[in-house]
């Protein structure tokens, strides 16, 4: 039995709707799939944006506790909050950094001394006046430390930089820069 005319027509037309709906949920349910994908991605990074901002307000509490546990005598209810609040911090993948010995890295360190040692060809953390912290990768504080390494190259042969900016142009004088 085969259709003829408007029954072949209408089984035609009808089976073009069925693909045209069909091609129509596909593209709506992949619209969705991506849809829940982002908004999962979204909801973990918002969660590890709050998790870091409540533990970069909390790092001056560990702080201060290493300092009592570095200053005063241990007590066993000073020790027991030390050992819980850095078992905590490890808990949630906080690592601290910043050891004496370290190569400088501009990137987790901030030098708040440098140190000229003629015999070093690179900058290394001489001592460690905050300890840095991370999360996973992401920097939650920078380490402050003390470098020793080869002194800076000098500015210019007439002692340094004398309040005078080099000129720009290759051709004009230098002007005065402004102090307060």
């Amino acid at each position: 039995m085969t259709g003829s005319g408007p029954q072949a027509t209408e089984l035609a037309e009808l089976r073009r709707l069925v693909e045209e709906r069909t091609a129509d949920l596909q593209r709506v349910k992949a619209e969705y799939d991506n849809y829940r994908k982002r908004v999962r991605r979204d909801r973990l990074a918002v969660r590890e944006i709050a998790v870091a901002n409540v533990l970069r307000a909390l790092l001056p509490v560990l702080d201060a506790v290493d300092r009592a546990c570095a200053h005063e005598p241990l007590t066993p209810g000073l020790e027991d909050i030390a050992d819980s609040l850095r078992e905590q911090f490890g808990s949630l993948g906080v690592t601290s950094f910043g050891e004496v010995g370290d190569p400088f890295d501009p990137v987790c360190h901030d030098a708040l001394a440098h140190h000229a040692s003629p015999d070093s060809d690179h900058l290394v953390c001489s001592a460690v006046l905050r300890t840095g912290y991370r999360l996973g990768d992401h920097l939650l504080r920078p380490a402050h430390v003390e470098v020793a390494g080869p002194a800076p190259p000098a500015r210019n042969a007439h002692g340094g930089d004398r309040g005078v900016r080099p000129s720009t142009d290759g051709g004009a004088p230098p002007f005065p820069i402004a102090r307060s």
